[in-house]
């Protein structure tokens, strides 16, 4: 459950939760790609309890996703800089675009999300744990894009228990996400 001072926004069962970095750099192009790997990464188990064989997708699974600047976090010392971040505004039109498209890949109703740029808690019982860190392909040496750098992280749940503030994309999972 993702919630706004008392009022609940956003919650899934069992999915993923999509924790997502898009930097200075990344192009429609990355989406395309994210997309794709976010709904067909084999993380779960199959009915024949055989691992890592089924999608969100061949689960019929939900998918929560988050837009998390902090995963392209420099240290300048003991400092985060976050300049590879793309700037708030182009990260929320480009993260919004990355939802309209997860949409159209797969069930609209099953892609939820939360609300862009507020502090949350992420409250997420990781089921194994799994944590998977996805990037799109880097660029090239003309400076194109074979894909970009957009990441994302995935954490494997069950039900709402821990709180997190860091990135993770997280599979099976009951999860909870709130504003203050």
């Amino acid at each position: 459950m993702f919630t706004v001072g008392d009022e609940v926004v956003s919650s899934i069962g069992r999915g993923l939760c999509v924790l997502i970095g898009i930097t200075r750099d990344d192009t429609p192009k990355d989406i395309e790609y994210m997309v794709r790997k976010v709904l067909r990464l084999r993380v779960f188990d199959g009915d024949d309890d055989k691992r890592w064989c089924k999608s969100v997708m061949d689960k019929q699974f939900d998918v929560l996703c988050v837009s998390q600047f902090t995963l392209y976090t420099v240290l300048k010392g003991n400092k985060p800089d976050f300049h590879l971040a793309m700037s708030s505004e182009k990260s929320e039109e480009f993260y919004n675009m990355f939802l309209e498209e997860m949409r159209k890949a797969y069930r609209p109703d099953a892609i939820k999300d939360g609300q862009f740029g507020a502090y949350m808690q992420v409250n997420i019982q990781n089921d194994g744990p799994v944590t998977i860190t996805l990037d799109s392909p880097p660029h090239n040496q003309a400076g194109d894009k074979k894909g970009g750098n957009q990441k994302t992280q995935h954490s494997q749940s069950e039900q709402p228990q821990s709180q997190v503030t860091a990135a993770e994309l997280a599979t099976e999972f009951d999860n909870s996400l709130q504003t203050k």
